[in-house]
């Protein structure tokens, strides 16, 4: 398994982060806002394969590129379109939807998946395509399971709400369920032959009282298992954007917590640090905030993005400077070719 992903625009720019889910048996792709000319970096095809865009919140820098989105998945078949978002999301993309004439819909498929992230309670509402996305038809609101939205066999999705100002902005992180190998020096010090069998051990759906032979002898996958099965934890990948939050104050403490031990912290760096209050005064992060915060988290790297536009490239760097001054495994998006 691994998770791949690409920070898309450019530095002073809209971005988004693209990311795929790679199990070994299947892709599958996320996509974290979706701001101007973001998608112009993804092939159609790519973009047609998002199973879930998640948005952080409704500012237009983070949701302007959704049209050329929805041009592109309105009437996908088979595959449902997952969305996610703050409260307020069903409302929000119905009125999106409903800023297109529908006359040649009637029999075409597609279905959309609209699920808004509240504080205790997940609203989620369809919107089909054959209807013109109208009506919006709820479902049953469900409690959240913590900070885990969305769960498959090999990932699941976890959100925590972040101040904005007056508004939430969610924050997203995708991790890989544990990965579960054989342990070759196992194998050896027990005199196992390996085999077949070995994939039985293996298989997750596989019950432990089940019996495999192993070298003329019948044994019990369980058994196998605690010999043989080394656990180890799966990747993780973290988009936080938006927000302000101070050290020693409770959310903070709650937020490094969330983090902690994620691989990649995807984070926004939207000030320097001398310009601390025009920071708060927008409710975004500074450089040397978002570098103790991976510190604290205790993450294994920080990808900066979300730069201000008032800066420059030699600002940009030094704007690197102080958050590696917190957490050195700190870089900018290689793709933005900044020269760092």
């Amino acid at each position: 398994m691994a998770i791949e992903w690409r920070i898309l625009g450019r530095a002073g720019a809209d971005n988004a982060l693209h990311v795929v889910v790679d199990t070994g048996q299947a892709r599958e792709s996320l996509l974290f806002d979706c701001g101007e000319r973001c998608l112009d970096e993804l092939r159609p095809a790519a973009v047609q394969a998002v199973a879930h865009l998640c948005f952080s919140h409704f500012h237009m820098d983070h949701v302007a590129g959704f049209d050329g989105f929805f041009r592109l998945n309105y009437n996908r078949p088979e595959v449902p379109v997952g969305v996610w978002g703050p409260p307020g999301t069903i409302e929000v993309m119905g009125h999106r939807f409903a800023g297109f004439v529908w006359n040649l819909h009637r029999d075409q498929s597609g279905e959309w998946i609209v699920r808004e992230i509240g504080r205790e309670e997940i609203g989620t509402a369809r919107f089909l395509t054959s209807e013109a996305f109208a009506p919006a038809r709820r479902l049953p609101d469900r409690p959240r399971e913590g900070s885990v939205v969305h769960r498959t066999r090999d990932w699941h999705l976890e959100a925590r709400l972040l101040p904005h100002g007056s508004i939430p902005s969610v924050a997203y992180r995708v991790v890989e369920s544990p990965r579960r190998n054989i342990d070759p020096l196992a194998l050896r010090r027990y005199d196992y032959l390996p085999g077949a069998w070995l994939q039985e051990v293996a298989d997750d759906t596989t019950s432990d009282a089940e019996l495999v032979e192993v070298g003329g002898r019948s044994l019990r996958v369980g058994e196998l298992r605690r010999e043989l099965v080394v656990t180890s934890p799966g990747d993780s990948i973290a988009w936080l954007t938006d927000f302000l939050v101070e050290p020693g104050s409770e959310e903070w403490d709650g937020l490094v917590a969330w983090l902690a031990g994620t691989g990649t912290l995807v984070c926004e760096c939207q000030y320097r640090s001398a310009d601390a209050a025009l920071a708060a005064a927008n409710a975004h992060m500074t450089a040397d905030l978002v570098g103790r915060l991976a510190a604290e988290a205790g993450v294994d790297r920080l990808v900066l993005q979300h730069l201000s536009r008032r800066y420059g490239a030699e600002e940009w760097l030094g704007m690197l400077g102080e958050a590696t001054a917190f957490f050195p495994k700190t870089i900018l998006p290689p793709e933005w070719n900044l020269g760092a």
